[in-house]
């Protein structure tokens, strides 16, 4: 069994680019546009460049400072941990940033994960990502990849997620989970948690 989480608003309760934009002074215009990318009405690649132009300039301290402020969703830990125990991997992929994801998936013993990378020069955000951009396309890859590295065949592996971005990985695992979901994943999802506590999945799933 492999369980691959989104990140944002799933395994976290935050958006953690909105969380950056806040040092910035820029959250409440970030914010709108996060919201229409995740109800499917904006291109992800050009929503995550149009929020994360509007970073540059800010030291790398802010990564650190984000990383305090974030909120590991309840029960997060509890699921993990049972999915580890039945012998499962899990994994997260983010259209987020790997340098946030990095220290949280330590912290949650992931097994994989995979994110966006922000381009930062001379101690501070340029504005850009650097490397292939983690969209709905590439959610559904990095599954793949890990359950052909696992030996697994798709039929064996779960999906979890919130948003449209999360729409393609959800359509190919054998089971997705829509936690706390849009509109768009409540119609795709086999299964819904409503709770805000991920180890209400644990029953769900016969952990």
């Amino acid at each position: 069994m492999l369980v691959v989480f989104d990140v944002d608003s799933t395994l976290i309760q935050d958006e953690v680019i909105e969380l950056l934009a806040d040092c910035a002074g820029k959250r409440a215009e970030v914010s709108e546009v996060t919201e229409r990318a995740m109800r499917g009405e904006l291109d992800f690649t050009g929503s995550l460049k149009a929020r994360v132009i509007s970073l540059k300039g800010l030291p790398d301290t802010v990564i650190q400072d984000t990383l305090e402020k974030i909120t590991i969703t309840k029960g997060a830990k509890e699921l993990i941990q049972a999915i580890h125990s039945a012998g499962g991997k899990v994994a997260a992929v983010s259209g987020g940033f790997t340098q946030l994801l990095e220290p949280l998936a330590r912290e949650l013993n992931l097994d994989y994960y995979r994110a966006n990378q922000l381009e930062i020069l001379d101690g501070n955000l340029t504005g850009l990502v650097t490397g292939p951009i983690i969209d709905k396309p590439a959610k559904a890859q990095a599954l793949t990849e890990w359950a052909k590295e696992l030996g697994l065949s798709l039929q064996r592996t779960i999906a979890v997620g919130d948003g449209a971005n999360d729409l393609d990985m959800m359509h190919i695992a054998g089971l997705s989970i829509g936690f706390n979901a849009k509109p768009r994943v409540r119609k795709a999802a086999d299964i819904l948690i409503f709770s805000n506590d991920l180890s209400e999945a644990i029953g769900l799933l016969g952990l």
